[in-house]
C-alpha cells in the first residue's frame, strides 16, 4: 500500500516544509518540522498567510505529532480518512508559465499547426525537428541571436505564436485554476471525457509571498489537454483549467540552509506514467535546461502591472510533451483512466496521482466563502492575524 511517507525525499527531517491537512475541524495550515507536524493555525489561518511571516520556520505551533506516525495514504485507499493531505496551496493565485523549455515549444508548434489532430503531428515533428528544435536550445529569449533566428523563421514560413514566447522577451503567464482548486498527492487528476490527445506536464513549482520574493518549491501537475489547445491558442482556458487539473505536492519545501533556488535550478524531474493496460512512459528533464531562470518568470508574474496580495504559486514549465505511442503507430500518448502518474525530484520528493475523466473527479465544494465560515466557526478569524 502507498503511503505518504514513502514519497518524501530522503532528507525529509532535516527539511522544513509547509502544507495543508484536512482535519476533522477543518483545513489546516501545517509545518513540518525535524520529521514532527505542527498546526499552525493559530498563527496563520492560511498558508498565504504563513508564507507571508517573515520568520515562518520560528512559528510554534500546536505539535500533531511525528508525520509518519499519521500513515497518511492516497484519497484512493482512505477516502473520508481524517487526517488526509491537502493540497499546499490555499489563498494563493494559481499561475502557469508555458513553452519555458525548447523541446515543448517545438511540440506546441505541433499541436497548433496540427489542429489538435493527432494523425498529422508525427509528420509535422519530423519537419521541425531538425530545423528549430537546435537552435531554440541554444537561444537566449529577448537576445539578438533570438531576433534574428525570429526573422529566419518567418522568411521560412515557420513561425509561430509558441515560439514567440519562447524566445521572444515576454513569457508565457496565465491562471492554470481558481484560487483553492488545486489538488493534492494522492488525490485523482482529471482530463475531459471529449479529449483525445492529452498529457500530464510534470514541472517544479515556486511559492512567493505577496512581495514576490520565493519563500520555496513543491512538485506540480499541470494536466494539459493538447487537442483542445491545438485548436485554437484562444482555448487554453478549456484545454488548463478543469476539474481536478491542477495537482501540487506533497509539501511546499521551504527556502533555507538545506534547500534554496539553486537547488530549483539544478533539480532534475522525474515522470512515470504507469497504466492500467500495462502501458509505461517514463522520462526526466533537467531545470538546468530552461530558457528563463525561475526568478524572471517569478517577475514577469509579480511586477507594477499585477500584484497579488495572497501571494501566488507558479508552475514554471515543464519540456515534456510525451510521444511516445500508445495505442496506434503515429498516435502518440494520451492518457487513459486509471493511470497512476508520479512526478519526482530528489529534494522535493514525489507528487503521486491517479486520472479520472473531470467530470468523475470528487466534487470541489469547498470554495472561499465555505473556508472563511470554517475559520470564523473555529474562531482564527482576528482582527489582523498576521
Amino acid at each position: 500500500m502507498t503511503r505518504l511517507i514513502d514519497d518524501l525525499p530522503a532528507d525529509w527531517r532535516q527539511g522544513l516544509f509547509l502544507g495543508r491537512l484536512g482535519l476533522p475541524e477543518g483545513p489546516t495550515p501545517v509545518l513540518v518540522r525535524e520529521g514532527r507536524v505542527f498546526d499552525i493555525s493559530a498563527t496563520a489561518p492560511t498558508t498565504a498567510q504563513a508564507a507571508a511571516l517573515p520568520d515562518l520556520g520560528a512559528v510554534a505551533g500546536r505539535d500533531l505529532g511525528d508525520l509518519e506516525a499519521l500513515d497518511l495514504g492516497p484519497a484512493w485507499d482512505d477516502a473520508g480518512v481524517s487526517p488526509r493531505l491537502l493540497s499546499p496551496v490555499d489563498l494563493q493565485c494559481i499561475k502557469a508559465s508555458g513553452v519555458t523549455f525548447a523541446v515543448s515549444a517545438v511540440e506546441r508548434v505541433i499541436e497548433e499547426r496540427a489542429r489538435g489532430d493527432a494523425d498529422k503531428a508525427l509528420a509535422i515533428r519530423e519537419a521541425l525537428a531538425e530545423r528549430v528544435g537546435a537552435d531554440l536550445s541554444a537561444v537566449k529569449p529577448g537576445s539578438e541571436q533570438a531576433y534574428a533566428l525570429k526573422a529566419a523563421l518567418i522568411a521560412d514560413g515557420l513561425w509561430s505564436q509558441y515560439l514567440e514566447v519562447a524566445i521572444g522577451k515576454d513569457a508565457e503567464i496565465f491562471t492554470k485554476a481558481p484560487v483553492l482548486a488545486s489538488v493534492a498527492w494522492g488525490d485523482l487528476v482529471g482530463v475531459r471525457p471529449d479529449s483525445a490527445w492529452n498529457n500530464p506536464e510534470p514541472e517544479v513549482a515556486v511559492l512567493c509571498d505577496p512581495a514576490g520574493r520565493a519563500v520555496g518549491a513543491t512538485l506540480g501537475n499541470d494536466v494539459n489537454l493538447r487537442d483542445i489547445e491545438g485548436r485554437s491558442a484562444l482555448l487554453l482556458g478549456k484545454a488548463k483549467d478543469n476539474n481536478a487539473s491542477a495537482a501540487l505536492g506533497p509539501f511546499v519545501r521551504l527556502f533555507d540552509k538545506t534547500f534554496t533556488i539553486d537547488d530549483v535550478r539544478q533539480a532534475t524531474v522525474s515522470l512515470e506514467v504507469r497504466g492500467e493496460d500495462g502501458f509505461v512512459l517514463d522520462g526526466s528533464s533537467s531545470m538546468s535546461l530552461i530558457s528563463r531562470d525561475p526568478l524572471d518568470l517569478v517577475g514577469q508574474t509579480l511586477n507594477e502591472n499585477h500584484q497579488y496580495p495572497d501571494g501566488f504559486i507558479l508552475y514554471l514549465g515543464t519540456m515534456f510533451a510525451p510521444i511516445k505511442d500508445r495505442d496506434a503507430p503515429g498516435q502518440g500518448f494520451t492518457h487513459k483512466p486509471g493511470d497512476q502518474v508520479t512526478v519526482s525530484s530528489e529534494r522535493l520528493g514525489t507528487l503521486r496521482n491517479r486520472v479520472t475523466t473531470t467530470d468523475k473527479a470528487p466534487p470541489w465544494t469547498v470554495g472561499l466563502v465555505e473556508l472563511m465560515y470554517n475559520l470564523a466557526g473555529r474562531g482564527l478569524l482576528k482582527e489582523r492575524s498576521i
